[in-house]
């Protein structure tokens, strides 16, 4: 198509189509779809209304094209499903014409009608919501979308098996990176374990795998003893602030002179503690980074549990399973029993969900007032994958699993499920309203631990136990300075929160970040490394090109009109609009297109793209009236 001849049908007067969908009967089951087409066809402006069983497919889209090419119309609606399935699959198809592909609404009587509503009522409100549609379309303007340069790097928080694994991957693709890690050592959480399950291999092994992997590639920068404090900027071309510390949290202080009384060298790993990369600043450091792209692998927080919970603290015989991990990794001896610190261990019980599926009213909560009702995923598994092990070494020890239920989710973990009980494991389940009592024993045991039975109709059963172990659940990582920098969303659980968990699963909202591991759920080593290679390629995907593609959904100031008042400075939610001599300025390439300065601006000096007043006000009337006017085709306009 020529540009003038283009230009005419972008600029013509509006000649409407509407299209409404069938949706295979998810719409025409409930919806009357001849009665809407026939409405539409009788609506102000619009020149053809058809039908089709799915709009979506490939005739479905023909209809539009064939439409457009043969001049019939040079605005587009389509009611169908929601706008967030095939808005884009419309648009591409009107721009394969030459039209605008901006000259289109999107009307969803799916979601918002035949799936909510029966009868004349859904039909009724179907043309309604095709009539608003209609009106709005007649007023929409041609847009143009607007495509940046971005940078060929990337920044990754968090050094564990995401973070590593990210950067690797991303690294092997060409991008530069970067990794910005506020500990000394590089592993994470997963340094601090031993053999993982369901295989057996050695956590040690893959963080050095890894780590020296990460060190081995040239364009992988590390910084360790780092965090991020200032992030400006966009898609693309983000600036972030990271400052150096040195080691100051009294854990990271052990570790270190534990290193220095020793003969580590770089790049190796320390068991328990992670890898030792290099030495850390004497002194605060502030650097800038200019990046592309951001993936957040920040990890999540192990439930430390309170003083006298389960008799943790108040008698040295109750462990987490993480210091059980650490003392059968130290203590690699074989035998009859068990022994730690000189105690020979006979009998263990092993309590799950500790600081998991709380209960509020039933639980205490945390000292930030959280109670954390989820499952921690990782937990079960654990303990079942330490009692196998004790077994297989401590043939005679008696191991009680206390637990509400058994969820031993993922690839051959049931597996250990059924070995442990071929073992001899015993399990006691017990009601949240009914929880387990860790108390002194006096005959000749170090406990006893009291839990009412769910299977034995709630009789209280006394497990006497030389060891309790508490399965710690996954909390969300403690990083509310970074949620603030980088405006990131958080779920009623507290982990970062995703777009869509199976659509859009790696990403948040703010554009160009990306999430990575269990900083967004909790998650073992295997489902980490996979989020992580999700977002690597995410990331890649989106710097490979040099450029990217932003939508033209965007506020724009008429600088003429604006009072410099600051009011849209302050409604920002995620402070785009600055001031300058002439007036405030949005940045059509930070702009996320909501509005919040539009309404606000008291002057009406803010105008959003595709919903400017014009716009609404049409949509508004098309909805009231619901468009229909007198059926001579010379009334029309």
């Amino acid at each position: 198509m020529d540009t003038n001849k283009k230009e005419n049908i972008n600029t013509a007067e509006p000649k409407v189509g509407v299209y409404v969908c069938h949706c295979g009967g998810n719409i025409s089951n409930t919806v009357d779809v001849e009665k809407v087409v026939d409405a539409a066809s009788r609506m102000h402006g619009v020149t053809i209304a058809r039908r089709n069983m799915f709009m979506c497919s490939d005739p479905g889209q023909d209809l539009i094209i064939n439409d457009i090419k043969n001049g019939e119309i040079n605005r587009v609606v389509v009611a169908a499903c929601a706008p967030s399935l095939h808005e884009l699959t419309f648009r591409s198809a009107i721009l394969r014409t030459g039209l605008n592909p901006y000259l289109y609404v999107h009307a969803n009587i799916r979601e918002q009608v035949s799936f909510v509503h029966d009868g004349d009522e859904a039909t009724n409100k179907a043309i309604a919501i095709v009539a608003a549609a209609v009106g709005k379309v007649k007023e929409v303007k041609p847009l143009e979308a607007t495509s940046v340069d971005v940078k060929g790097h990337a920044t990754v928080i968090g050094a564990g098996v995401a973070g590593l694994k990210s950067a690797i991957d991303m690294a092997k693709r060409g991008l530069k990176v970067s990794i910005i890690e506020k500990s000394p050592f590089l592993g994470g959480q997963t340094a601090l374990l031993d053999r993982l399950f369901p295989y057996g291999d050695r956590a040690g092994d893959i963080i050095s795998t890894l780590a020296k992997e990460a060190v081995s590639l040239p364009n992988i920068g590390i910084h360790t003893c780092s965090e991020v404090i200032r992030q400006e900027g966009y898609i693309g071309n983000f600036r972030l602030t990271i400052l150096k510390n040195p080691p100051s949290d009294e854990k990271e202080l052990y570790n270190m002179n534990k290193i220095a009384s020793g003969s580590i060298k770089a790049n190796e790993y320390v068991p328990f503690i992670g890898v030792y990369h290099n030495s850390p600043p004497e002194a605060q450091e502030e650097f800038s980074i200019e990046t592309g792209a951001i993936v957040i692998a920040t990890g999540f927080h192990s439930y430390i549990p309170a003083q006298g919970e389960y008799g943790y603290r108040d008698f040295p015989e109750v462990i987490t399973l993480r210091e059980l991990i650490m003392e059968l990794a130290t203590n690699t001896g074989k035998g009859e029993f068990l022994r730690i610190g000189g105690r020979t261990i006979k009998t263990i019980a092993m309590i799950h969900c500790v600081g998991s599926r709380q209960v509020e009213g039933i639980h205490t909560p945390d000292q930030n007032g959280f109670i954390n009702p989820n499952c921690s995923r990782t937990c079960c598994t654990g303990l079942l994958h330490s009692a196998i092990e004790i077994i297989n070494r401590h043939p005679e020890t008696c191991i009680f699993n206390i637990y509400r239920d058994i969820r031993t989710y993922g690839r051959l973990h049931e597996e250990l499920y059924a070995e442990a009980s071929a073992k001899g494991v015993r399990f006691v389940r017990f009601n949240v309203e009914n929880q387990p009592a860790v108390k002194k024993n006096h005959e000749g045991y170090a406990l006893s631990v009291f839990a009412k039975d769910n299977l034995l109709q709630n009789e209280e059963l006394e497990i006497p136990a030389d060891l309790v172990v508490l399965a710690t659940g996954m909390h969300p990582g403690k990083i509310e300075p970074l949620i603030d920098l980088l405006k990131i969303h958080c779920g009623a659980d507290g982990f970062l929160l995703e777009v869509h968990p199976k659509l859009r699963p790696v990403e948040i909202f703010t554009a160009g970040i990306y999430l990575a591991g269990s900083c967004q759920a909790p998650m073992d080593v295997t489902e980490a490394a996979a989020a992580a290679s999700a977002s690597a390629s995410k990331a890649s995907i989106l710097l490979s090109k040099g450029k990217v593609d932003l939508e033209p959904f965007v506020s724009k100031v008429d600088k003429d009109a604006c009072a410099r008042c600051l009011t849209c400075l302050r409604a920002c939610p995620f402070d785009v609009p600055v001031m300058e001599d002439d007036g405030a300025y949005i940045n059509p390439a930070a702009c996320y297109g909501c509005g919040a300065c539009v309404s606000v601006c008291p002057g009406g000096a803010i105008s959003l793209a595709q919903y400017d007043n014009e716009e609404i006000c049409s949509q508004v009337r098309g909805a009231i009236n619901q468009g229909i006017i007198n059926t001579d085709n010379n009334n029309r306009r």
